[in-house]
């Protein structure tokens, strides 16, 4: 009785097959899994180059005179300023009363659960400290730094100013530069020191961590 012919160069083929298929498999996981420590330490690597510029503009003032004065919203407790808000318009009232500035433009609008816009409360803090109603004017509607910023710049454009200091707290002060880049006017930075939020403070790393992520989002999707 004759026997079958050997199998062995197909079971070697199919061998050479199964492990080539696994060569090609762990070499797909290499390059997804390099790929993934690329993303990472590119996102690590932009954290700390931002932080550093956040903290580079936080700590510089560039006042000069300018058309106006832009002061970033914040929260308003029942119709008063908060701290924060209470200390960039205080800083934004000495710049004005030194003649920085002519004007103001004032931006916050209507929180969640508020009734009024933080411009608003802006405007009767500042007036109730001698400032001219009619050297104010109001952005009402912003929920955020850029809706904000861009409505001022509609504002400057509409009165023909180009120049303006740039009030909030240091940590803002970086992204509120390249959003007036941005937006086509020239903005120079005017940090306020006296918010709650104190330079060097822990609270104010918190910050800059949160303002890394923020500049990333504006940097990505300009919002």
């Amino acid at each position: 009785m004759a026997r079958n012919a050997p199998s062995y160069p197909a079971q070697s083929a199919a061998r050479t097959a199964s492990r080539y298929r696994k060569r090609r498999g762990l070499s797909v996981f290499r390059v997804a899994g390099w790929l993934v420590l690329m993303a990472v330490g590119f996102a690590i690597v932009f954290a700390l180059a931002a932080a550093l510029l956040i903290e580079r503009q936080a700590r510089t003032d560039e006042t000069t005179h300018a058309d106006a004065i832009i002061v970033l919203g914040a929260a308003e407790w029942n119709g008063k300023p908060s701290p924060v808000l209470r200390a960039r318009l205080d800083h934004a009232y000495d710049l004005y009363a030194a003649g920085y500035a002519p004007m103001f433009i004032l931006t916050g609008g209507v929180g969640e659960g508020d009734t009024l816009a933080e411009s608003e409360v802006a405007r009767r803090y500042l007036v109730g400290r001698g400032v001219p109603d009619r050297a104010i004017v109001l952005e009402r509607e912003g929920k955020s730094s850029y809706e904000s910023m861009q409505l001022a710049a509609v504002l400057m454009q509409q009165n023909r100013w180009h120049r303006a200091l740039l009030v909030s707290d240091p940590f803002h002060m970086f992204r509120l530069k390249q959003m007036a880049t941005d937006l086509d006017f020239d903005g120079f930075t005017s940090p306020t020191l006296t918010s709650p939020i104190r330079p060097g403070s822990e609270e104010e790393t918190r910050y800059v961590g949160r303002e890394v992520a923020t500049l990333m989002n504006y940097l990505v999707f300009r919002r």
